[in-house]
């Protein structure tokens, strides 16, 4: 029997600070521009976002709004940043999170298979937190799967950067851009079937409200579905609508709703850890008992006002309110030639946050030499009810499997019930002056965490809080107008992930190059770092509770290169160089050892060729990609190796006539299997071949 558990009740306060937040944000809005010049401009600054109509053309962005918390010519930034616009999502055919990650350097994937309870990332070696348009989401392990036609880039900052965001690990954050009204006409429709079952249908709309200075956007997507295995299914249902008001060029007051619903499959189960390579499709859960729910409501909004004089004001807040939960069978140690051990598993989590951002810009000429200051203050309020159940299941025949029906959630013990509590307030302050050639920029954030839990099985609170304050320093030479020198020292810190646990704190020198030649729309970066983290903390595989391993580092090179070489050709090409270490080690795992999951190499390529059409043949579109995966241990405890491995993915686009195109995309063409993680005595497979068939439409 499948008892899901009720959704958990949830408080109003959120709906109330988001009110008290619009009040006050009715004064503002926001104004473009751009670097230019032998000479650096520092230029009219987009203060929310920097994402435009051009994401959805070109492979290649020159404006980022991630970084120095203050948004730049990338040129200009002395970070990290890697974006991947809705463009090169849509060529790819990515469908995940993890998928539009791939082919980026720095990042790791796939590392815990095809289990798709979340999105499974590292920057740089470590688990990496997720903000939307700036503000805080929360770490990727144990979040909601993103839905990624909800945004118009993604943006990947690689290395620590807590001046810019807050809570972050020193790897490095992943900022969505959420696709809102521009004032353009925009009609997109497709419709997909593929592997699986897959039926998708999907819509991007928008336009002005005749003359006035209202616009609109409507975005959305309903998917009917299977998975890999037997007894599965992968559905989904996504809304975003947005409306905007520009009343002045001086001001942008926009308003988005969006809702994300998913009915799917954890697909953790694992296979036995025999030897043996079993099929994809092989099921060895409970049928009864093997769902991956979300419920989640969006409401966000901002506010944008150029005063003049240099002063500008920027205003965004967020109230997020949702359910979620899961329920599998995995897979624990063989207990005969034909029979494995297995443990029922479910989690049911209630969840309302309420997160805003308010901030001034100033920009001045000081002579020879520009400035943008940048100050602001943010709050967040987070609120999280979470059941776990853990219990034995009945040994199967994975030769012949026979179910057992499942397992009643309401007459089951759970393992662990809790209410958290979590409040934020953040001031921070970002400097940046030019002069010449030169760009400096310096920044401070001080957070206050104030947090409460309350065990709902023995009646017991416990409250804890922390200040943390963490800086960053940057200096960016323009050796030519098209090539750039920068390094940077940046500091970042993670509040406990247990009471009694100390905070993580990360440091991270980076040196590196950045050019982007005339001849071609192009941009190549090289990056060397050494970064540190302390503290780590992490959760033990017997008792599952966290504790901290001490001190580890990760020393590497990122290369990564994304250019449209002619009108036909374009190239992303990505290169991971990853020395990470245990310095030093508090819980038993020896000095010296790798941190698991971590590759000391990986890399990418992705080759796109248009060919025009000529009479009654349209423009053929052709992809051919490869991803390589060097070896990585499966824990610190370097015991068990993931061998490596290299994955073909494929597309191929047919224009039927100007404005409709058919597209087929392939993952893992070959079709390659090998063992990706291996945890409690199973092993996790890579996700296997999937094939998508896409009919789209403009008008």
């Amino acid at each position: 029997m499948n008892t899901k558990p009720p959704a958990m009740p949830r408080s109003t306060h959120a709906c109330l600070l988001l009110a008290g937040s619009a009040s006050c944000a009715l004064l503002a809005a926001a104004a473009h521009a751009q670097t230019a010049g032998d000479v650096v401009d520092l230029g009219t600054i987009f203060i929310d976002s920097v994402a435009g109509s051009t994401d959805g053309e070109t492979i290649v962005v020159d404006q980022v709004s991630s970084g120095s918390g203050l948004p730049n010519d990338i040129l200009e930034s002395s970070a990290s940043i890697s974006v991947v616009t809705s463009k090169e999502i849509e060529d790819r055919g990515a469908e995940t999170t993890e998928e539009v990650l791939q082919y980026t350097s720095g990042v790791a994937t796939d590392y815990y298979g095809r289990d798709d309870r979340f999105d499974y990332f590292k920057i740089r070696g470590y688990d990496a937190y997720t903000y939307r348009d700036g503000l805080f989401i929360g770490e990727n392990f144990g979040g909601v799967r993103e839905e990624p036609f909800a945004f118009d880039r993604v943006e990947v900052l690689k290395g620590a950067n807590s001046t810019a965001f807050g809570v972050a690990d020193p790897g490095g954050a992943v900022n969505f851009i959420t696709k809102s009204p521009t004032g353009e006409r925009l009609r997109y429709v497709y419709g997909t079937v593929g592997s699986f079952a897959r039926k998708e249908v999907g819509f991007d709309l928008g336009d002005n409200f005749g003359d006035s200075a209202f616009s609109w956007r409507l975005t959305g997507k309903a998917k009917d579905a299977e998975a890999e295995t037997d007894d599965s299914n992968d559905d989904e249902g996504f809304l975003l609508g947005g409306l905007a008001w520009r009343p002045s060029d001086a001001t942008t007051i926009s308003l988005v709703y969006d809702k994300l619903y998913r009915d799917g499959y954890p697909n953790s189960s694992g296979y036995p850890a025999n030897g043996d390579a079993f099929d994809r499709d092989l099921f060895l859960g409970e049928p009864g008992f093997n769902y991956l729910d979300t419920d989640r409501d969006t409401l966000t909004l901002k506010v944008e006002h150029e005063f003049g004089g240099g002063l500008e004001f920027g205003s965004t807040a967020r109230w997020t309110d949702g359910t979620g939960g899961f329920g599998y069978v995995f897979l624990g140690a063989t207990t005969s030639e034909t029979d494995v051990s297995r443990f029922y598993f479910a989690n049911d989590a209630g969840f309302e946050n309420f997160v805003g951002d308010a901030h001034l810009l100033y920009r001045a000429d000081l002579g020879g030499m520009q400035s943008r200051t940048l100050a602001g203050v943010e709050y967040r309020d987070n609120h999280r009810d979470n059941v776990l159940w853990y219990t034995p299941a009945d040994d199967i025949d994975f030769t012949d499997p026979t179910y057992a029906g499942g397992l009643d959630l309401d007459e089951t013990t759970p393992f662990q019930a809790t209410t958290n509590d979590t409040r934020v307030a953040s001031v921070y302050l970002q400097q940046e002056v030019a002069w010449d050639r030169v760009i400096a920029q310096v920044g401070l954030r001080h957070d206050r965490i104030d947090a409460e839990q309350t065990d709902n099985l023995s009646g017991v609170e416990t409250e804890g809080a922390f200040d943390e304050t963490t800086a960053r320093a940057g200096l960016t030479y323009r050796l030519t107008p098209n090539l750039s020198l920068y390094g940077s020292y940046a500091e970042s810190a993670v509040p406990a992930s247990a009471f009694g646990v100390e905070p993580e704190r990360g440091k991270q020198l980076e040196a590196g190059l950045k050019y982007r030649p005339d001849a071609m729309r192009a941009l190549f970066t090289a990056s060397v770092y050494d970064l540190r983290k302390f503290n780590q903390t992490v959760t033990d595989a017997d008792t599952l509770l966290p504790e901290t391993i001490g001190e580890s580092q990760v020393r590497g090179i990122d290369l990564e290169a994304k250019a449209e070489l002619t009108d036909g050709l374009s190239v992303i090409a990505a290169y991971s160089y990853l020395d990470s270490e245990i310095v030093e080690s508090d819980n038993g795992t020896d000095n010296g050892n790798s941190l698991g999951s971590v590759p000391r190499h990986s890399g990418a390529l992705w080759i796109g060729y248009a060919v025009p059409g000529r009479g009654a043949i349209g423009d053929v579109d052709l992809g051919l990609g490869a991803r390589y995966i060097g070896e990585y241990w499966t824990s610190d405890a370097n015991t068990d190796e993931i061998e490596s491995s290299w994955i073909v993915d494929a597309a191929l686009g047919y224009g039927l006539t100007d404005t409709t195109e058919m597209r087929l995309n392939v993952s893992n063409l070959l079709d390659e299997q090998h063992v990706a993680q291996k945890g409690f005595s199973a092993n996790y497979y890579n996700p296997g071949r999937e094939v998508a068939l896409t009919l789209s439409h403009t008008w």
